[in-house]
């Protein structure tokens, strides 16, 4: 053998070995460790996330740089994260994955570049990126150079939102700098008992505030899903979350530029009658509005965000007639639908996400009003009330009402009336659109003929009837044009198919401004 070939077949080994070396990861103590641990390593998430065979790593090979505190003698390749492209349903996806078992999947300046890197490369090439969340924070013994590196993916993050979808997954730990990456990000998805978030750790709220708190409890999936709103999915484990992570891409474009795929769909008889009883005859009855959102979109399509917070509004993707639409709707079943705090807030975000990636958005409403109370107004329900108004005030996207019952008060025009801009607006024949309920219009309408008739309950109930008739319908809208079509339950289905299919082309563009100035 020549020397050139033995020299070549020197370094072909060489490149083997380098490249074991950076698929194990670091040693199969640390694979068995993150086992242990029922959690999945980061070049297994990535196996589960992606198409067979279609991940394309990028960066191997970088090791940190840093030669301070003894890190001359612990360098590993990759730096504690798998950075690549790849397909997830034969489509293009950036994607990123700490490694725990790396400096506890601590960042550090070329960790940084990495993610960077392929952040740079999703914007520039019109793709999602999926972070796979799994870090203690930034790498001490690096100082601000790590602190500089979260500032740099930060941006990025910021440059790229509403442009290509984000998605972020948090895998384990995600502590200090580490949480607001995700946070700026379009979704969050945790993995129950065995991932966290929080800013400061159980350790230093002791130290400050002299409270014994868990992880689980600070920032565990369950908290961050239910009650601060942080999580928009929690799932049992991490099989389910990149399984959840590919259904809901498969609602979205690619980007900014484009509509999300449409399956094919062939039309058949869309009535459903199933909806024709769906709404209780006492109007103080609760119901739920999942069951008309699953009799109006295709069968097993409605993927739903933010499930186990602010219940009383529901919000998620759906398909119909094989098209990817969102939906926004009151849910009776939870505080009789009202409009507060958390559920302005959770829809204003879904509504802007929709608006931002092309997604018509389709509202069902049976709203009694904002909740009141000191608590919601110490915690600016005008203000939050305000973020939900705006966002639909501000989509360009095909945006279609249909109110099934109740639609009182200034939460009828907040709920994508016809006044701040929808495009279709449709009622159910016993929908209900006032100022506020019937016996309570009655009190301030007829208060002197209540209080001087012989029998004033008697005169209270004869006079809520009166304004029922005239107002607890929906006529007197549609007499002015503020309600399309009154149509019945079981044709919901058919009306919107036809008037989303007559909206698809449609162009509106907002005033020439830098960007508005949503009441945040």
């Amino acid at each position: 053998m020549s020397s050139t070939a033995q020299q070549d077949m020197n370094k072909r080994e060489l490149l083997e070995k380098k490249i074991q070396e950076s698929l194990i990861g670091g040693g199969e103590d640390r694979i068995k460790s993150q086992h242990s641990k029922g959690k999945l390593t980061a070049r297994e998430r990535i196996h589960f996330l992606l198409d067979d065979n279609s991940f394309n790593e990028i960066g191997a090979f970088v090791l940190h740089r840093s030669n301070d505190f003894g890190m001359e003698k612990q360098r590993f390749l990759g730096d504690g994260v798998v950075t690549g492209f790849g397909t997830i349903n034969g489509r293009l996806v950036y994607v990123f994955s700490q490694d725990f078992t790396v400096f506890g999947g601590s960042l550090s300046e070329t960790h940084a570049e990495k993610i960077c890197k392929i952040m740079d490369l999703a914007l520039e090439n019109g793709a999602p990126v999926i972070g796979l969340n799994d870090s203690g924070g930034a790498r001490i013994q690096e100082g601000v150079v790590s602190l500089g590196g979260y500032a740099d993916i930060f941006y990025r993050n910021t440059i790229a939102s509403g442009v290509i979808p984000q998605i972020s997954a948090i895998m384990g730990p995600c502590a200090g700098g580490a949480v607001y990456s995700p946070a700026i990000t379009d979704f969050i998805a945790m993995v129950e008992n065995t991932s966290y978030m929080f800013v400061t750790g159980p350790n230093v709220v002791k130290t400050v505030t002299n409270e014994e708190v868990t992880s689980e409890q600070l920032g565990g999936a369950s908290v961050h899903s239910t009650k601060s709103g942080v999580a928009h999915f929690a799932f049992a484990n991490e099989i389910e979350c990149l399984n959840g992570i590919k259904s809901m891409l498969s609602y979205m474009p690619q980007n900014c530029e484009e509509k999300a795929m449409a399956l094919p769909y062939t039309t058949q008889d869309e009535t459903r009658d199933v909806l024709k009883n769906i709404i209780p005859e006492n109007a103080n009855q609760p119901y739920d509005m999942r069951e008309v959102i699953e009799g109006i979109v295709d069968d097993n399509s409605f993927y739903e965000v933010h499930k186990n917070f602010a219940e009383n509004i529901v919000v998620g993707f759906a398909r119909l007639a094989g098209r990817s639409i969102g939906i926004v709707a009151n849910n009776p079943a939870s505080l009789a639908g009202v409009l507060d705090v958390d559920s302005s807030t959770k829809g204003a975000r879904f509504v802007r996400f929709c608006d931002a990636f092309n997604i018509p958005l389709l509202v069902l409403e049976d709203v009694p009003g904002f909740l009141p109370g000191t608590d919601q107004e110490w915690n600016a329900i005008i203000t939050n009330g305000a973020k939900l108004l705006y966002a639909f005030s501000e989509a360009t996207v095909p945006r279609i009402t249909v109110i099934t019952r109740k639609a009182y008060g200034g939460a009828y025009d907040v709920m994508n009336s016809k006044h701040i801009g929808a495009d279709m607006n449709f009622a159910w024949p016993n929908a209900e659109i006032a100022v506020m309920g019937a016996k309570g219009a009655a009190e301030i309408v007829f208060k002197k003929d209540i209080t001087t008739a012989s029998n004033p309950e008697q005169a209270w109930k004869e006079k809520e009837a009166e304004y029922a008739e005239i107002f607890a319908n929906p006529y007197r809208a549609a007499e002015r044009g503020f309600i399309d079509e009154v149509i019945f339950p079981e044709n919901t289905r058919t009306k919107l198919i036809t008037a989303f299919k007559m909206l698809e082309n449609k162009v509106k563009n907002l005033p020439r401004k830098k960007h508005g100035n949503i009441p945040l």
